[in-house]
């Protein structure tokens, strides 16, 4: 944990008018949720703030509140650039490293701008003015209510401030039921229930919003590319563009199926990889004291949480899987 105190916090915010806030590549719920939140909060404070994300993220998340001021650095670089130049503040939100953010990393390096990291990652670079940064947190999005209020601003936490957060730790935790979830977590899901949001209506938006491809998809990678490590509580799946492309493959498609091989007696470990045009997309999860984080980071350009991680590879496919049934016997 290394968190510095609301009294710095509160100076830096006072001192700043104009804010950027930034999230990792392939931005998932609590990247958003956390995002959004945040910029929604410091609306209300009177600050100019932009959110910028480094590419596009799934069209479930859409509905939120403030997605449509989201720029979107890959297909806006000038302009995003220009904003991020002239931030006198920028909030780094659900990653540790500026590897996270790809090209837009290069940037955000380049500016004079005081940086505050709010993040629930393990091992962060140490790239920020001030952090916030706990890993027992279930999300950033945890996180992000307790910033809020630590800064005694909780009054000013709305509906729609609360459908962020509520949507960032949903998702971050499976559901309210991976190993992150605390009784405090769920103190604060009556909290923003207080607010008037309603759980289901988020569920269903975030969950019940699927394309028929992507079920189709689903079905295909259950019946047809999951592999099991012989002698190992381990599988996973390999999926390639061209198996993607006949789905009609949209971006957010595949996620939470890596998490589909627990359901099996006795799967202490799963992956899954994905080939993109330019590499492999790699996803981990465990159970128990599995350190998924230190694999990632030891053998595939990645990292995360003990029991959640991502990584990447830049072999082909094939390769890729040799190389990690071979690696993940070191795990036992």
């Amino acid at each position: 944990m290394q968190k510095d105190s609301f009294r710095k916090f509160k100076k830096l915010l006072n001192n700043s008018q104009t804010i950027a806030i930034v999230t990792h590549y392939s931005p998932d719920g609590d990247a958003i949720g956390s995002s959004l939140a945040l910029y929604l909060f410091l609306l209300k404070l009177g600050k100019k703030v932009h959110v910028i994300v480094p590419n596009d993220y799934p069209e479930f998340l859409h509905w939120m509140p403030g997605h449509q001021k989201v720029l979107n650095f890959q297909d806006n670089e000038a302009k995003a650039a220009k904003i991020l130049l002239s931030a006198e503040l920028i909030f780094t939100l659900d990653f540790n490293s500026y590897k996270r953010l790809e090209k837009l990393g290069t940037i955000i390096e380049k500016t004079e701008a005081k940086k505050i990291l709010i993040d629930h990652h393990q091992q962060p670079d140490q790239f920020a003015d001030l952090y916030f940064h706990d890993v027992a947190a279930c999300s950033t999005c945890e996180l992000i209510f307790d910033f809020i209020v630590g800064l005694g601003e909780k009054k000013l936490i709305d509906k729609k401030i609360a459908a962020c957060i509520y949507t960032g730790i949903m998702t971050d935790t499976g559901s309210f039921r991976y190993p992150s979830v605390s009784s405090r977590t769920h103190l604060i899901i009556s909290e923003l229930m207080k607010t008037g949001i309603v759980p289901s209506d988020i569920h269903g938006a975030v969950y019940d919003n699927y394309s028929i491809d992507r079920l189709k998809l689903l079905g295909f990678a259950l019946n047809e590319k999951l592999n099991l490590v012989e002698g190992l509580p381990v599988a996973y799946f390999s999926l390639n563009e061209k198996e993607l492309a006949r789905f009609n493959y949209q971006k957010g498609d595949i996620e939470g199926l890596v998490n589909y091989p627990f359901s099996v007696k006795g799967i202490k470990v799963c992956a899954l990889f994905n080939e993109t045009e330019d590499y492999v997309k790699i996803s981990f999860r465990s159970k128990g004291t599995i350190d998924m984080n230190q694999f990632a980071r030891n053998h595939f350009n990645g990292g995360g949480h003990i029991n959640a991680a991502g990584g990447r590879s830049d072999e082909n496919l094939a390769a890729t899987e040799k190389k990690f049934r071979e690696l993940v016997k070191t795990l036992f």
